[in-house]
């Protein structure tokens, strides 16, 4: 985060001041999530709109907890796993991460794909392997201060969703009941919902990209050893407290506005099954317009250049953690060559999972329910770092966040535990 106010408009004095957090917010709106918020939305209308500010403290105080270890500890969530934890435990996270993200660029790599041939009539399988060769190409050739304000700008096409949302004309009387009052069903289907909405917001690969970013960031201002980075000032923990909640108020609504249009449009009109991105999409024209149809589908692919880094971003830096490797954005291949191959070999393996032959909406719906049952173990983690005097010294967590955590994971792990029980 910037430490100096720049000039200009209070907007863009606020803007700039935030960081990790606003990034890391925007990124929970991948292509996944997107998609798994229209399919809740298609199926259930505005029934499960109370689980978003249900979802907001949980996922705040969580992420809350990745910014604080990485400014306390210098280091990233996989680097303090590796000094604090056996070997065991640090793989089985790096793991994890690695299955989830690898489904997740998979997942986002064709949504974006799909998106662009609505508005050019070109096959997607064309412009999937494009996409991953520009991303790729941004990661490798650029420094962490262009990426982190190319990301930063990025995130303003959230606020696509937002307008697509009021051209739906939803009936808003009903989307405040539905809001306030919690709705529950005993089905698979509706646990499942629930799990992926859950997975896609408090998500494993948002844990360690955040870590890290606050490790870079430190980094962009002269900090380069761990213990130069060790330590926060009381000033610097608010700038942080504000920057993630910022980031994570950002992401919450705009996965309300998009359920919303979902059950205003879709689900209104019974078209309650979604399953190609083509069809999310292309529904909207004839019910809310082509304003609503464009936003929607831009929206989409502007989402995944912002998600799918994060998501190889997240696991390169977990690895090269893990493996005591140098891990840095700021670094060119040649001098960071195994961070950086731990981002390549995600995109193939991603690309690979496109021209297999996966459908693109049931990927980014199951991409998000992966993530839901990784999850919870993960969290338990980080809550339990978090409290530890050894590696946070004096800056440990409030009981409050680290109970927030606590009630994250177990919500989690309860949910995904139902899915499995019901039929």
């Amino acid at each position: 985060m910037s430490k100096t106010a720049p000039s200009g408009g209070r907007f863009r004095r606020f803007f700039a001041q935030l960081g990790p957090g606003l990034v890391t917010g925007a990124a929970d709106d991948d292509p996944s999530g997107i998609s798994t918020y229209s399919v809740a939305g298609a199926a259930f209308g505005y029934s499960q709109l109370w689980a978003v500010p249900f979802c907001l403290p949980l996922m705040a105080s969580v992420q809350l907890m990745c910014a604080r270890l990485g400014m306390v500890s210098g280091r990233g969530l996989a680097g303090v796993l590796r000094r604090h934890y056996p070997r065991s435990v640090l793989w089985g996270a790096c793991a994890l991460l690695a299955i989830a993200n690898v489904l997740n660029i998979g997942a986002d790599l064709a949504g974006m794909a799909e998106a662009t041939e609505l508005v050019t009539n070109v096959d997607s399988l064309v412009w999937t392997p494009i996409y991953a060769v520009v991303l790729v190409g941004l990661m490798f050739w650029s420094s962490y201060v262009q990426i982190a304000r190319i990301f930063k700008w990025l995130t303003l096409v959230l606020f696509a969703y937002v307008a697509a949302a009021f051209l739906a004309r939803p009936d808003w009387s009903a989307v405040a009941r539905s809001t306030l009052i919690p709705h529950l069903e005993w089905s698979r289907q509706y646990l499942a919902t629930m799990v992926a909405l859950l997975g896609t917001t408090i998500s494993p690969y948002l844990f360690f990209w955040q870590a890290s970013q606050e490790v870079e960031e430190e980094r962009a201002m002269g900090r380069r050893s761990v213990a130069a980075r060790r330590g926060a000032t009381d000033e610097e923990l608010r700038a942080s407290l504000w920057d993630t909640l910022t980031g994570m108020l950002f992401s919450i609504l705009t996965m309300y506005f998009i359920m919303l249009t979902a059950g205003a449009t879709l689900h209104a009109h019974g078209q309650t099954q979604v399953t190609t991105a083509r069809q999310a999409a292309e529904a909207l024209r004839p019910i809310a317009g082509n304003a609503s149809y464009l936003l929607f589908t831009l929206g989409l692919i502007g989402t995944g250049m912002l998600g799918v880094p994060v998501l190889a971003g997240a696991c390169a830096y977990a690895v090269a953690e893990a493996g005591a490797w140098r891990a840095t954005l700021d670094d060119h291949p040649p001098r960071s060559g195994k961070f950086y191959t731990v981002i390549g070999v995600a995109m193939v393996l991603g690309l690979a999972l496109d021209y297999a032959g996966f459908n693109a909406v049931s990927m980014l719906f199951w991409a998000a329910v992966v993530n839901g049952v990784l999850a919870p173990p993960l969290v338990v983690l980080i809550v339990l770092i978090n409290g530890n005097p050894a590696i946070m010294g004096e800056r440990v967590a409030s009981r409050r966040v680290r109970f927030l955590g606590w009630v994250a994971a177990a919500l989690m792990g309860t949910a995904a535990l139902a899915m499995f029980l019901s039929r």
